[in-house]
């Protein structure tokens, strides 16, 4: 096979070392031939890659981490019980006038709730209304999705991160469901085969064991719009729901739940009976005996089925054993009597049966070009893992995905890669969770499927001929023939924070999985700044062309071309084959030893723009943000400790410098310890601890994660702090400089806050971004309204300022813009 690339590949840069192949191989699921062909800008992410191993893991152990209580557990039932006193809270709003600026009243408009902009005014006095900025075009991690049976240009997409989304154009546009959605991991969806207006959707993301996204149970809806809870999936065993699946005359429900399978014969789901104890990840009912089931395990190697409609299971067996891991299987369309399985033991392995899932043996799983074992697992299989054997006219043709596509037509013993992580959109984004076909599919006039993964919705015409084929060469063109990218205003992006440049307009933002996004106008043209997990960010207010983003555990990262690629700060380099560290002060120690929050805090001094303040363990600055940056030992920023982190037992979440007064500096931590500076710009400033574990000497919370402080710009001596956690009183506020505090977030919902901003004009405007929401206040935080528009009750990781127009980075449903001049 010869391969040509005209794009720079790695051949020309460097020899590639043994390990670093057999790495990529084991971890990305890569052929030999593609990985000597990369391009080399897409080889320095790899490489980058494989120092951050298992993100998905951590990515799920940092979020739960902001939202533990004090005691350490997340509570049963929270996002539910905060989203029914957001409820309460908005019935108590008899006008719809605007707070602060930005619209209330009791009733959500759904209008509203989308990316496609609504009229304005909306109503009445409604006259300033939220914005959807996206992006439309990249979108978010999507683990479900369905097709209306007899109208099959109105699909359900669900989404971890923004909820339920539904297209009644095929995917040209998308808007969320309603606004109880909003908020919820949606994990899994099934419609009902007799009544294709009855629809269920499990919540909560069960594939990170004590990590685990949290739900709310099962939602259900009865006319494909609007979803209410079954009263009977509210408690912790329904915490999270990997799997639903209906019999073939839809008088049987199987959910697949905290501790194993759970069976609900009422037609109104009023009663469950747990059937199978034990940790699932998937499950199927035969398409058309009621009578067969078929499960898999999510990490102890096993397959089950039953015989009897799911109220008894029994242990499937192979010809060896399995081993550990997550186990996906499915029933063959056209002979259902064949059962294939997807394995995560050694990096995907694919089982066939032939017998309805009682007996299994292994396929080959070689590749079709040189006979090599296909890792297509890669090093996550427990995260993203899927088989579809959907042809009802031919069982010997089979898709699995995991970071990549692959398509088999012998069953399972030869496969074909299809797609390539690092060619999105023009082909599928990396890291697959679901399969769907079109419901006329028929493997000859209709092939058309779809494709949930961390990038949203993607779909061919042709699965038979999508993607790479050895008539072709790598190039540009490899594995992107016949993809078409959905992501058409399906804004579920997941974004950790952003920044403006109020001049230009230009935004960018910390996206989840998606990297660090830039915004220059258009909705539906995001475009990349730099790959993999974004995070914090920050924007030059002078120098429009600079801008700083993170790529995990403080890797912080600088563009002075106004966002359009950006280059390592923070100490890492490319040496021309490898990633590797400068001398010190050149790097931040922190981040070289990864002693940092996963998404870790880095704020631009507003009053000194080459003054970057960054937490890992230890609080580090640098003077010179704009240093000349070369790949040597010596250039760049210097960083230095300026607060040591000996003392303290949990990395630095939350920085604030005054504005007006850069001596004037508050840290947070993720146990909730805070700390004062004034005298913050001396090489080795004094720090002083403002609560205490000891009793009556402060009233803030311990042990809850801090995440934010907010200084006013006019009185540096009043001070908001929030805090993580599924509890009471999560916003504080001192009015003396810490001496002493008020408990200001009383009233609010049990949820976490996870940012606070002041208008600009006017510090009695306050602003909320919660897990459930935005408040605002007129009054200093005395009193909180919630909003009825835009970002409505998804997460608001944070609020930033663009002049005096408002930006919400919600953690799923992208970003809006509101004008509160």
């Amino acid at each position: 096979m010869v391969y040509s690339n005209s794009e720079n590949s790695v051949p020309q840069e460097q020899e590639l070392t043994t390990w670093q192949i057999e790495q990529l191989r084991l971890t990305r699921g890569m052929n030999e031939q593609d990985i000597r062909q990369l391009p080399e800008a897409v080889w320095r992410r790899v490489m980058r890659r494989l120092e951050y191993p298992d993100s998905a893991r951590e990515r799920a152990a940092f979020r739960r981490l902001t939202e533990v209580n004090e005691q350490g557990v997340i509570p049963a039932n929270a996002l539910a019980n905060a989203l029914n006193q957001l409820n309460e809270i908005r019935t108590q709003q008899t006008t719809p006038a605007p707070i602060a600026g930005i619209p209330t009243g009791s009733q959500v408009i759904p209008q509203a709730l989308g990316q496609t902009p609504p009229p304005s005014p909306l109503a009445g006095l409604q006259q300033k209304t939220w914005i959807p900025l996206g992006p439309g075009n990249i979108g978010g991690r999507t683990r479900s999705i369905i097709i209306h049976p007899t109208k099959p240009n109105t699909i359900w997409a669900g989404s971890v991160g923004g909820g339920i989304w539904r297209t009644d154009d095929g995917g040209e546009s998308w808007n969320p469901v309603d606004d109880l959605m909003a908020n919820l991991a949606v994990c899994c969806m099934v419609i009902d085969p007799t009544n294709p207006n009855i629809i269920y959707a499990g919540t909560g993301e069960g594939f990170f064991a004590v990590d685990s996204v949290r739900g709310a149970g099962i939602f259900r809806t009865v006319d494909g719009v609007t979803w209410q809870q079954l009263p009977s999936t509210t408690g912790d065993e329904f915490q999270w729901v990997n799997r639903l699946s209906l019999s073939a005359d839809g008088s049987v429900l199987l959910a697949v739940g905290r501790n194993g399978i759970f069976r609900s014969d009422h037609p109104n789901r009023t009663t469950w009976t747990q059937t199978l104890l034990g940790d699932i990840a998937d499950i199927d009912f035969h398409p058309a005996d009621n009578n067969q089931a078929i499960a898999g395990s999510r990490d102890n190697g096993r397959a089950y089925y039953s015989t009897d409609g799911g109220l008894t299971w029994q242990t499937a067996t192979a010809t060896e054993i399995w081993g550990n891991g997550r186990v996906e299987v499915t029933y063959a369309a056209a002979n259902p009597s064949i059962v294939y399985a997807s394995l995560q033991r050694r990096r995907g392995e694919i089982w066939r049966s032939t017998d309805g899932g009682r007996t299994y043996s292994k396929r080959g799983g070689r590749s079709a070009i040189n006979s090599q074992p296909v890792f297509y697992l890669g090093d996550q299989g427990w995260y993203d893992n899927v088989i579809w054997a959907g042809d009802p006219t031919n069982p010997n043709f089979v898709l699995v995905g995991g970071i990549d596509l692959w398509k088999s037509q012998d069953g399972g013993n030869t496969l074909s890669q299809i797609s390539t992580w690092w060619a999105f959109p023009e082909s599928a984004h990396a890291d697959h969770h679901c399969i769907v076909a079109h419901p006329q599919f028929d493997g000859a006039a209709n092939r058309v499927v779809f494709f949930g993964n961390d990038g949203g919705i993607y779909k061919t015409n042709d699965v038979y001929n999508v993607g790479y084929s050895p008539d072709m060469s790598f190039g540009s063109a490899a594995y992107k023939r016949g993809w078409i990218e959905l992501n058409n205003t399906f804004g579920i992006t997941q974004f950790y924070a952003g920044a403006a440049n109020s001049r230009t307009g230009v935004i960018i933002g910390g996206a989840q999985d998606n990297g660090t996004l830039c915004f220059t106008g258009n909705s539906e043209k995001w475009t990349e700044m730099f790959g993999g997990d974004g995070g914090w960010c920050a924007a030059d207010p002078i120098d429009e062309c600079y801008f700083y983003g993170e790529y995990v555990f403080l890797n912080i990262h600088r563009s002075s071309d106004g966002g359009q690629s950006s280059e390592y700060i923070s100490g890492q380099y490319w040496n021309g084959s490898q990633w590797t560290w400068k001398n010190p002060p050149y790097r931040i120690d922190d981040a070289y030893n990864s002693k940092t929050l996963f998404i870790a805090p880095f704020i631009l001094d507003s009053n000194n723009p080459g003054r970057i303040l960054a937490g890992g363990m230890s609080l580090w600055r640098t003077n010179n943000a704009k240093a000349p940056n070369t790949n040597t030992n010596s250039t760049g920023p210097m960083w230095l400790a300026i607060k040591s982190g000996s003392a303290v037992s949990q990395p630095i979440s939350a920085i604030a410098v005054a504005r007006g007064n850069d001596n004037i500096i508050w840290v947070g931590h993720a146990d909730g310890a805070i700390y004062k500076s004034m005298d913050g710009v001396s090489s080795n400033p004094n720090w002083q601890k403002i609560n205490s574990s000891v009793p009556g000497v402060s009233p803030l919370p311990i042990n809850r994660f801090c995440t934010q402080i907010t200084i006013d710009a006019r009185n540096h001596n009043i001070v908001y702090i929030t805090y993580g956690g599924y509890s009471r009183g999560n916003v504080w506020k001192t009015t003396d400089g810490g001496l002493t505090w008020i408990n200001i977030g009383n009233l609010l919902p049990e949820a976490p806050v996870r940012a606070l901003t002041i208008h600009p004009q006017n510090s009695y405007l306050v602003y909320l971004g919660t897990e459930v929401g935005v408040f605002a206040s007129e009054d200093g935080g005395v009193s909180w309204s919630p909003t009825n528009e835009g970002p409505t009750n998804c997460s608001v990781d944070d609020l930033f300022w663009m002049g005096e127009t408002l930006i919400a980075a919600t953690h799923g449903r992208g970003m809006f813009k509101i004008d509160l001049s």
